[in-house]
């Protein structure tokens, strides 16, 4: 079983992690591939189509290089289910009594997310350490990360939501900020048109940003 630690050495291995949607498993590996060609080692496919878990199945089984996550974990059933699709790790957009409890004994590290002092508050209490910060454009930015930095010195993030190429930078400047989310690397364009040169070129930008 890994322990809470495990997810801070997942969220270190590349400054930007790709928040991707995915409708066809089939094109999933070649996505991944992209993406590591690119520099970034990791991967959240969104639990919001149909395919998310055949995508990250086909990932876990084509692409071990990139650490495949689950994104948009909603219910402890999710995180079992990420689990035996072969997942690395979940992620949730925000956390449940249920999840902060179930994440700790889960087979696979999980990151709950918080917008609040509040639910901050009540993960590190659960023995959390590193979270999600989402929706962090909307939730305060850089601007409340800063301000949690004194109150939580021990806390570190994850900030995803509202994140561009040309806004990353500031997020990754803060000391309490291990990497960054983003959609922008896989645009439904690229994706449609198999545009995988394009999406390695995304990557490596993002992966250049340290």
């Amino acid at each position: 079983m890994p322990s809470l630690a495990d997810i801070e050495r997942i969220l270190r291995l590349s400054p930007v992690m790709p928040v991707v949607v995915i409708d066809e498993p089939a094109i999933a590996p070649d996505l991944a591939r992209a993406l590591l060609a690119g520099g970034l080692r990791t991967i959240e496919v969104t639990l919001r189509t149909a395919a998310a878990l055949g995508a990250i199945e086909a990932i876990a089984r084509e692409v071990p290089g990139i650490a495949v996550g689950a994104g948009t974990v909603l219910s402890v059933e999710d995180l079992r289910a990420a689990a035996n699709a072969g997942a690395t790790f979940a992620i949730s957009p925000g956390a449940t009594p249920a999840l902060l409890e179930a994440g700790v004994h889960a087979p696979i590290p999980y990151l709950p997310a918080v917008a609040t002092a509040s639910e901050l508050m009540q993960g590190l209490a659960h023995g959390y350490h590193c979270f999600k910060f989402f929706p962090a454009g909307a939730a305060g930015g850089t601007a409340l990360l800063k301000s949690f930095a004194g109150p939580f010195p021990q806390a570190r993030f994850c900030p995803t939501g509202g994140i561009t190429q040309e806004t990353v930078g500031t997020y990754l400047a803060l000391p309490n900020v291990l990497c960054a989310g983003g959609s922008w690397l896989s645009p439904p364009e690229a994706l449609a048109a198999r545009d995988w040169g394009r999406i390695e070129a995304l990557a490596a930008q993002a992966a250049r940003r340290t």
